[in-house]
């Protein structure tokens, strides 16, 4: 899972932001939020333009780093803080699995390209390149003068973890392998005027076609009564049909056109849903952007009965609540900081506290 993540000159972020995952307060109610000692589910508040996407854009650069799923085209178009275009963006994280502790950071320029990479391992160091220098544990990693020296000068730009993944017999248990596949597992998406998602696919999807060929037709059609109470009646895909049709006045006719902007945010939830069987860790930006509020509170339980780690942002303030989450799981964004709402007051925050009215009278300050 991932413990803690830290990003500096990224984007608007200037100074060095942080969040830290295994730093929670002892609640008992809502556990279900927190797993082997660290948040699992969360939502990220904060007032337009302090960060929250840029935030979330951060934490998946290692997908577009590490992996070869889905990436935003304009990645890099803003990627360095604005007012130097020189400065170095660095990435820190910080995994745990199965008990060891995995810390892996590295910077790149503006283009993309790796200028230092380093990981070590419940505090002892695996390798480390920078300044075309490498120094590497050649006991667990044995290799020859020139390997090293190529991979010290680097200038194709090639990760040492995946060198290392794709050059050495790796036990299915190794650190970096599991690394891997966490990162492979990663997703975030949103669908504001136009859908993006990074990671977990290759490609994109049309959705009445993916819930056609699935057979997922009855399904999504319940799905949207139970989540949302919308009650749509769709007609039986003909064959070679790829779009949704239903059933009005004894009529077909085309579910897209007739569904709301809301409705049509709902089967993207759906579908990713169904694909989130093999995710790790999700981040949905502005998941409500165009749900009802109480429609937003449905989606959020859904959500966090997932496995996964799942984590939000959203300006919805009914959603800030123990009623769903806890205090150390709501997060505000604000003047390069993230903090838990618990860690906003010296008050002591309750279950029975109406933590919207105590956010809205200005209880809590970053």
């Amino acid at each position: 899972m991932l413990a803690k993540f830290a990003a500096k000159n990224f984007r608007g972020f200037r100074d060095r932001i942080e969040i830290d995952l295994t730093r929670h307060s002892n609640y008992t109610f809502n556990s279900f939020a927190i797993k082997d000692g660290i948040i699992k589910n969360g939502i990220l508040y904060g007032p337009n333009g302090s960060g929250k996407t840029n935030f979330s854009l951060a934490i998946f650069d290692i997908v577009n780093h590490l992996s070869q799923k889905w990436k935003k085209p304009d990645y890099y178009s803003n990627f360095t803080y604005a007012g130097d275009r020189n400065l170095v963006v660095d990435f820190e994280y910080t995994f745990i699995f199965n008990g060891q502790t995995v810390e892996y950071c590295y910077g790149k320029d503006a283009m993309g390209v790796l200028r230092y990479e380093q990981m070590s391992v419940d505090g002892k160091q695996v390798f480390r390149r920078a300044e075309r220098k490498l120094t590497i544990d050649e006991n667990e990693f044995p290799m020859g003068d020139a390997v090293k020296k190529n991979l010290a000068d680097n200038a194709n730009n090639v990760s040492i973890v995946n060198f290392l993944i794709t050059s050495y017999p790796l036990a299915g248990d190794n650190y970096l392998l599991l690394m891997s596949n966490f990162v492979n597992g990663m997703l975030w998406f949103r669908c504001l005027e136009t859908r993006e998602f990074i990671g977990l696919e290759n490609n994109s999807t049309l959705l009445d076609e993916f819930i056609i060929r699935n057979k997922l037709v009855g399904e999504f059609e319940r799905f949207l009564k139970e989540v949302s109470g919308q009650q749509f009646k769709f007609a039986a895909p003909a064959p070679g049909d790829k779009n949704l049709f239903c059933e009005v006045g004894g009529k077909k006719i085309l579910f897209d056109p007739i569904s709301s902007t809301g409705t049509q945010a709902l089967e993207l939830l759906f579908y990713w849903i169904k694909r989130m069987k093999d995710a790790t860790f999700v981040f949905i930006d502005e998941f409500d952007a165009f749900y009802h509020f109480k429609l937003s509170f449905e989606v959020c339980k859904l959500l966090f009965k997932l496995d996964c780690q799942v984590f939000t942002s959203s300006h919805n303030t009914y959603l800030m609540t123990n009623d769903l989450l806890r205090p150390d799981c709501n997060f505000i964004v604000h003047d390069n900081k993230i903090k838990a709402l618990c860690d906003c007051t010296d008050k002591e925050l309750r279950f029975g506290h109406n933590i919207e009215k105590l956010f809205r009278g200005d209880t809590f300050r970053i």
